[in-house]
């Protein structure tokens, strides 16, 4: 549905709209189904009936939702000139980041200041725009459906948030938050449930027990970031891809921040900001094959403050 938007609004991108989600189907028959967006509702209806295996009633709800015009995310963003074309652009999109807490559905009780480990709030909608040439991620849009409940009906809310980071220019909808005094708090971190011992031994002496926190999905943990739920995310393995850190990754650049390749800073010294080792997303790992080759298989760090970033990679040196 993105890409097709997209690709209506913007033909010169149609080619380089890409995604985690493959859109070929099979139905209860057995049968193998490529979904697309055909040029009327009623197309588009009776191709989603054989995926739902002749369920009109669905299909059409499906279909309505679909053709129905996309509405602007903000009107503030209107008047916000970006010297860039289409021609320049691609887009990476993960429809839910987070699938396995969308799917088990829990609803967690979140306490207001805290990220939440687990359940429905991990769950997000990821678009990244980035730079054809480069890979340098200059646009973002993440919306987490599942934010807060409604006190009176008890319904989810949902919230998205929005950065644009290109040349002198760095909006963003979520403020960079005021960071304390290093030495009174510690540093928080946000980790993996699954990472690697090593990597939680190194970083306790930096943040003391109690500021090593865990979350699921890695378009999240970046969001925690942003917040300032969590100074910074440090994920050792290639368990990301392009898709879950595109989006988050523009709106810490503008807030000052930004997401590196961790093994890349390990064999760099820490002083100036280095932009090689930014992650980039222009460029498949050829030695890999499938969605490996999108992998971040340097793993990552996501950071708001260069100094935090210094001491995370410090604390790693030699453990890796």
């Amino acid at each position: 549905m993105i890409r097709h938007d997209v690709g209506a609004q913007f033909p010169e991108m149609a080619g380089f709209i890409h995604g985690e989600e493959s859109n070929k189907f099979e139905n209860g028959l057995g049968e193998s189904v490529t979904v697309t967006v055909c040029h009327t509702e009623e197309e588009t209806a009776a191709l989603l009936a054989t995926v739902l295996d002749g369920d009109r009633t669905a299909a059409c709800l499906l279909a309505r939702a679909i053709h129905q015009d996309p509405a602007t995310i903000e009107t503030s963003t209107d008047s916000l000139t970006i010297p860039l074309s289409p021609a320049e652009l691609a887009i990476w999109i993960d429809p839910i980041d987070a699938t396995s807490q969308y799917i088990e559905g829990k609803e967690e009780v979140l306490e207001e200041g805290h990220l939440s480990p687990s359940g429905l709030h991990c769950a997000l909608v990821l678009i990244g725009v980035y730079l054809r040439s480069t890979g340098e991620p200059v646009m973002g849009v993440v919306n987490q459906p599942f934010n807060h409940q409604d006190p009176a009906g008890g319904g989810w809310r949902g919230k998205h948030f929005w950065g644009v980071s290109y040349g002198s220019i760095n909006v963003c909808s979520a403020s960079r938050p005021k960071d304390g005094a290093e030495g009174e708090r510690g540093l928080s971190v946000v980790l993996s449930s699954s990472e690697k011992q090593v990597v939680k031994e190194a970083l306790t002496p930096l943040c003391g027990p109690d500021k090593l926190i865990y979350a699921s999905g890695a378009g999240y943990k970046i969001l925690c970031v942003i917040q300032g739920l969590a100074d910074v995310y440090v994920l050792s393995e290639g368990s990301a891809f392009k898709w879950d850190s595109c989006a988050p990754h523009a709106l810490l650049r503008a807030l000052g921040g930004g997401v590196v390749d961790l093994s890349k800073c390990l064999q760099s010294s820490c002083g100036a900001q280095d932009h090689s080792t930014e992650l980039t997303y222009h460029q498949p790992d050829d030695e890999c094959k499938g969605a490996e080759r999108w992998a971040h298989r340097g793993g990552l760090v996501a950071y708001r403050d260069h100094s935090q970033l210094c001491s995370i990679v410090t604390a790693l040196k030699g453990k890796l």
